[in-house]
């Protein structure tokens, strides 16, 4: 799989200076934590789910979470297990019928998304895995709610047992979401539990989630769609404390994501007669800026570049419109990668400091080193976008496919 896989290889060369690069599902966890990008959630209990989860690799998806516990009613937990299981026997009836093709390939050509479940209680984990039996080959792992020390233990100890068990590489997403983990009082011995947790089960946790919508409830909050995350303090506060105890470069920290956008009104279609009446990449940049911020996506664009310069990689969704403006804003600037690149030239070991190429900044080699290595991992996945290209035309792009 690859992002923005989706359109043409001839569009993909006029768009990057460096194409994103293929992965697949058994890529080191550290690539697969930097590319799981916009990650759609689905309720378990969709009638249609593989053929759902099919289409919306066809859009360009890269990751999915199947959703056993807030997106479904407590009574359907039963019902959302059994179609979970039926849902991935079709998968894999459709890997299967794709012939030679890599597993996990459908016969229509697109690489199936990078699949989790997010279960309620940790016996789901090995119960789950048992009745998949051979399309378990297709899970990739599970999402761990409201997880804290106490609660996450007993998770990661019943899918390292499903692991075992079953032979197949799983990890964990732990959502981070707890009232623990909000409340000032409860807040650092609750970030060291959840680093004590993580770090015993390292090789097994791909990155961590923030629960953000819980955090709101906990007050009665609830943000406006021209407001981001950033604009309630008290959630800002809880992102900046657990990036800085569980997001560190120093080696000892975690991929951290996004947190959802709950606002969706905008919808792919209502670009697409626009984009059939300019010639590719002659989009008007102010025209199509303009009807998205009417259709309230100012408010995800801001909070996606925020997301960022807080140090968050990947988003949660909940609609499959937000994921190419997330997967848009991900791809590395050609300006991004030259400072990257040259901050990271084995020359620089020694450190000091130098012009940017594009002689507008400082690139200051030690204390950049961090950020460029990031960058780049970030381009292996994303790709690099030529000189003159910019968000309004990769969103574009992915939208006419």
């Amino acid at each position: 799989m690859r992002h923005f896989g989706h359109i043409a290889p001839e569009v993909r060369q006029r768009l990057f200076h460096r194409e994103p690069s293929e992965f697949t599902a058994d890529a080191p966890a550290r690539l697969l934590a930097a590319a799981l990008g916009a990650t759609l959630y689905s309720p378990a209990t969709r009638p249609r789910l593989a053929d759902d989860i099919v289409k919306r690799a066809g859009d360009g998806v890269v990751s999915m979470v199947l959703c056993l516990e807030d997106s479904i009613d407590d009574a359907d937990v039963a019902a959302g297990e059994e179609n979970l299981v039926r849902q991935f026997t079709d998968l894999g009836s459709l890997s299967r019928a794709a012939g030679s093709a890599p597993p996990g390939d459908t016969p229509g050509g697109a690489d199936l998304p990078l699949l989790f479940i997010r279960v309620r209680t940790p016996r789901q984990i090995p119960d789950l895995v048992r009745r998949l039996g051979p399309s378990a080959r297709l899970l990739s792992g599970f999402v761990l709610p409201k997880f804290t020390e106490e609660r996450g233990i007993p998770f990661l100890e019943a899918l390292t047992d499903a692991e075992a068990a079953s032979g197949q590489r799983l990890f964990a997403m732990p959502v981070l979401e707890s009232p623990e983990l909000l409340y000032r009082e409860t807040r650092v011995d609750t970030l060291e539990g959840i680093f004590r947790a993580v770090d015993k089960y390292r090789d097994r946790v791909l990155a961590l989630r923030l629960g953000v919508t819980d955090f709101c409830s906990s007050y009665g909050l609830r943000r406006a769609p021209d407001m981001t995350a950033y604009d309630v303090q008290i959630v800002a506060s809880v992102i900046a404390d657990v990036v800085n105890m569980l997001g560190r470069a120093d080696g000892t920290g975690f991929t951290v994501t996004g947190p959802v956008w709950e606002y969706f009104r905008m919808s792919e279609r209502m670009f697409k007669p626009q984009l059939r009446q300019s010639p590719f990449l002659e989009v008007q940049a102010a025209e199509l800026r303009e009807t998205l911020i009417e259709h309230a996506m100012d408010g995800l664009l801001r909070e996606i570049s925020l997301d960022q310069a807080n140090g968050l990689l990947g988003k949660t969704c909940i609609h499959p419109s937000h994921v190419l403006p997330v997967h848009a804003l991900s791809v590395v600037s050609h300006e991004e990668f030259c400072d990257a690149e040259d901050i990271l030239r084995p020359e620089r070991g020694g450190g000091g400091v130098l012009r940017s190429a594009y002689t507008n900044k400082m690139n200051e080699v030690k204390p950049h080193r961090a950020w460029a290595e990031r960058t780049l991992l970030r381009a292996e996945v994303f790709g690099v976008a030529n000189e003159d290209v910019g968000f309004v035309e990769l969103l574009a792009a992915g939208i006419s496919g």
